[in-house]
């Protein structure tokens, strides 16, 4: 009884154990984020909100700078309140529920996150079965990102502008452009990756090259595929955010960012970034998800 007992407690410890780093961590940088925002906030306090007779303590000075409505830095919980409301105090199309802007962002990203999974395979693809792509292909592939997507960004929305292209079309290119890099570039290392003895084991079977490719090279590249794939979609993300910018877009978390900026509204800025971290995270973990099931029916016999 007290073995079952060990063990029915045993996954409870080591999950405990795992967490502890991570909340220990979340501690740390909440404890930092509240002396900074009491650091960055306190000049303006002082000068606009304390009496100017100096007749303040410190205790005083600490509530001015944890409760300011513009302030330089807000604290956490001032991100936190702004965050809730406006997922509950307003309905789901509403401009000013930040539900309405993930759901625009998350489009234009999955769309070019999908585009440019498209391009990276079939990139990689060309590159390993022809000596003249690899060596035409990926140094400019490489040097496409030495370009800063902030100024690739207007380009291409101008271009595809005025081509008709509009809404979510542009901003799915612009994350495609960062999405199929590491696509790329991983695709080419896995398909890469079977031993000499085994292409010529499929030689001697007198398989053709989509045959090998099917058969031995892609299934090969599934653990390189997946990581690029993670990195790929939170790339695209950080693309379909810089996208909705140059536009002046009105919906999308980029738009949420742009509206804020204008209006020196800071916590709005950061509820929106805790927010597009939120989203980059879920997304992550989907594609994580993904894997752990492709490669568990994978390794099934």
């Amino acid at each position: 009884m007290g073995t079952m007992t060990e063990r029915a407690f045993k996954p409870l410890t080591e999950r405990l154990a795992a967490g502890f780093p991570v909340a220990v961590m979340l501690l740390v940088v909440l404890a930092a984020w509240y002396a900074g925002a009491w650091a960055l906030n306190a000049p303006g306090a002082i000068e606009r909100v304390l009496p100017q007779d100096g007749a303040w303590t410190w205790q005083d000075l600490l509530q001015a700078t944890m409760a300011m409505q513009r302030p330089v830095l807000p604290a956490p919980h001032q991100v936190a309140l702004d965050f809730w409301s406006s997922l509950v105090d307003w309905p789901l199309d509403s401009p000013r529920n930040l539900l309405f802007h993930v759901a625009v962002t998350a489009e234009s990203t999955l769309w070019g996150f999908v585009m440019g999974t498209l391009l990276g395979l079939v990139l990689s693809v060309c590159i390993v079965h022809s000596r003249t792509l690899n060596r035409a292909l990926l140094p400019w592939i490489v040097a496409s990102q030495t370009v800063p997507v902030l100024a690739i960004a207007p380009i291409v929305l101008v271009i595809l502008g005025s081509l008709g292209f509009s809404g979510v079309a542009p901003k799915a290119v612009i994350a495609m452009y960062l999405c199929f890099f590491p696509v790329t570039v991983a695709m080419v290392q896995g398909l890469r990756s079977p031993q000499v003895i085994e292409t010529e084991m499929m030689h001697t079977y007198a398989a053709s090259k989509w045959q090998a490719l099917w058969l031995l090279r892609l299934p090969a590249a599934l653990p390189f595929l997946f990581p690029a794939l993670r990195v790929g979609i939170a790339a695209g993300l950080v693309g379909a955010m810089v996208a909705e910018l140059p536009t002046g877009a009105v919906a999308g978390l980029g738009a949420r960012l742009l509206t804020g900026s204008y209006y020196g509204n800071t916590v709005q800025i950061w509820s929106a970034l805790v927010m597009s971290a939120l989203l980059g995270l879920t997304l992550t973990s989907v594609v994580a998800l993904i894997e752990r099931v492709v490669l568990r029916h994978r390794s099934q016999p």
